[in-house]
């Protein structure tokens, strides 16, 4: 849940116009009162005898009966807001949030019957807005200098009581959200997401993989991007900033963002960091690349956070780098899955706390990471098989970061890592399943047609329901996916396997055998998954084949730090490879 308090006003009559209109860039859907400052207050949309103006005027009544100075902007507008992936509430609910917002602004304060006036307007499914007046019925004004800070720990009460994803403020680690105006642009040139996002990643993966500020300014370049270096009359160099081509101001100058408006640890200061500690060791072949990055990533697993908490913040910070790298060079089957997973973790490797650079599990990180970078041509990007056990690797690292957060007692990092495991050992299942396909000697096509010539009459999903299918195949799984709520998708991928000539039974054992499901907490939702990549890598299906183009474009070529050319079809503040898996499982958060 988030509350953002508007800047003041001096219009009441015309922000209520808005609030109940169509709106300007979101349309307004069913714009109606769910709470007031007085019960009795009617709704305009409702009542045939009282209009906005009415209500404008009420809302105004104490701010014109102040006998001493007015406030020349006397609205209190704000917003509360909840994610997407959030349920959503009632109206009764939004009531609640609302007066409890008001009490916690001090606009409204609860058993004070001399509060300001107050309305709550909802217009959209996923929020409401809350519009007051800065007088008090006893000819005082409200104390709201601390309304922000104690409106966001109330909103962080409502997000345990109602079940919301739960959020968190003030701890210097969130990511630089862009800004209304900045979508609004993206949205004009015909970009799919707005300019900072993109430098944000951009920046993220040549930080990632640099070791000196020559190289760091010499990725960003090659990356296609306008970099300006701040150099101190001594001549060092002591900030940067960067734009992408193309993006001007009205006076077509290029917009310059530095490295601390795009994340907390892309300041100069926090990228060097990353090279700051002992040259890197990389006495493996490119060949065996997986391998050793497999191999240093258990080992670092082992003993991430094991210096203290300076030490552990470091060791998050190494492993965010290597994943957004992994991202980088990964089998395009799970090239989605893994970008995903690095938007994800993002907020993971920034733990609240001063982080050390110089621990061990932070040099293996490091390490793995540059053991990928120089052997990007020869890793076999393709090689779902060679990368398995790295994909494990780093699945069972980021758990441990997970852990290590939560008992540093950082929730919001440990419930980042969270989603960004999921999405790992999604990478997995879809490699499992790929490795399982490229082994399975191919069988002749079914016969579509029955006896006579008279063609099998096309039937839904629904209508085939597999269960048999299922029984024959897993006996000792069969009574648990069966009543997995993961079951549906799962029958479809099974009824899609069919239509391909294949024996969907036959399949279904193949890709169980490939690895154990017994730890699995949805064996269905896994072997969706696995069948995924059977599909993507025998290119049975007409939605696979497309999907894979797709998210390889959205990839790049495999370099670090590659150049991306503006239109690429990516989502708009959702990690790149967003919605290109349109057949997965849906996963709860």
């Amino acid at each position: 849940m988030i509350p953002k308090e508007a800047a003041p006003g001096d219009d009441t009559a015309g922000l209520l116009y808005y609030l109940y209109g169509p709106g300007k860039r979101d349309e307004h859907v069913d714009p109606h009162m769910v709470a007031a400052w007085d019960p009795f207050v009617p709704d305009p949309v409702k009542s045939e005898d009282f209009s906005i103006a009415d209500l404008a005027m009420l809302l105004d009544a104490p701010v014109r009966a102040l006998t001493g100075r007015k406030p020349p902007l006397h609205v209190f507008h704000v917003a509360v807001r909840n994610p997407p992936e959030d349920r959503l509430l009632a109206d009764e609910e939004w009531a609640r949030v609302a007066r409890e917002m008001m009490h916690a602004a001090g606009i409204a304060p609860h058993s004070d019957d001399q509060g300001c006036r107050w309305v709550a307007v909802r217009h959209a499914d996923d929020h409401i807005h809350i519009v007051a007046t800065r007088a008090r019925e006893d000819d005082r004004q409200p104390d709201t200098s601390w309304s922000k800070l104690r409106m966001q720990e109330a909103a962080r009460g409502f997000e345990i009581e109602f079940g919301l994803r739960r959020l968190t403020h003030a701890d210097g680690t969130a990511r630089r959200w862009s800004k209304s105006g900045e979508a609004e642009k993206a949205t004009r040139r015909g970009l799919f997401e707005p300019v900072r996002e993109t430098l944000q990643r951009t920046v993220r993966e040549a930080a990632a993989v640099a070791v000196s500020d020559a190289d760091f300014f010499a990725r960003l370049a090659a990356a296609g991007l306008r970099v300006k270096q701040r150099i101190a009359p001594d001549g060092n160099t002591t900030g940067y900033s960067v734009a992408l081509p193309g993006d001007r101001d009205s006076g077509q100058k290029p917009v310059f963002f530095p490295g601390t408006k795009l994340a907390p640890d892309l300041s100069l200061p926090r990228v060097r960091e990353r090279w700051s500690g002992p040259p890197v060791n990389l006495p493996a072949a490119p060949a065996d690349a997986w391998r050793t990055a497999a191999e240093k990533v258990r080992a670092a697993a082992d003993q991430l956070g094991s210096g203290g908490l300076h030490d552990g913040a470091g060791d998050v910070a190494a492993l965010g780098d290597l994943i957004v790298t992994a991202a980088v060079v990964s089998p395009y089957l799970v090239r989605s899955q893994m970008r995903k997973a690095a938007y994800e973790y993002e907020r993971a490797s920034r733990a609240p706390a001063a982080r050390q650079m110089e621990g061990q599990a932070r040099q293996l990180y490091r390490e793995s990471t540059q053991t990928l970078v120089r052997s990007a041509s020869s890793i076999g990007r393709n090689d779902t098989a060679a990368a398995l056990g790295f994909l494990l690797a780093l699945a069972n690292a980021v758990e441990a970061s997970r852990r290590w957060h939560q008992a540093q007692e950082f929730r919001v990092q440990a419930d980042a890592a969270g989603r960004a495991g999921r999405l790992l050992h999604e990478a997995v299942e879809v490699s499992v399943g790929a490795n399982a396909a490229r082994d399975h000697k191919p069988r002749a096509r079914r016969a579509t047609e029955r006896k006579g010539g008279v063609r099998r009459a096309a039937m839904s999903p629904e209508a085939r329901p597999m269960a048999g299918t299922v029984q024959e195949a897993l006996p000792a799984h069969a009574g648990a996916i069966l009543a997995d709520p993961a079951w549906p998708a799962l029958r479809a991928r099974l009824v899609e396997v069919e239509e391909a000539g294949e024996d969907p039974g036959e399949v279904l054992a193949a890709v169980a055998a490939r690895r154990e499901l017994g730890s699995a907490d949805s064996v269905a939702e896994v072997l969706v998954w696995r069948l995924y990549g059977w599909q993507r890598q025998r290119g049975s299906a007409a939605d696979a084949s497309g999907s894979d183009t797709t998210a390889a474009s959205a990839g790049g070529t495999g370099r670090i730090a590659a150049v991306r050319p503006q239109g690429t079809s990516l989502p708009r503040r959702r990690p790149p490879g967003e919605g290109q898996q349109r057949k997965g499982p849906t996963r709860g958060r």
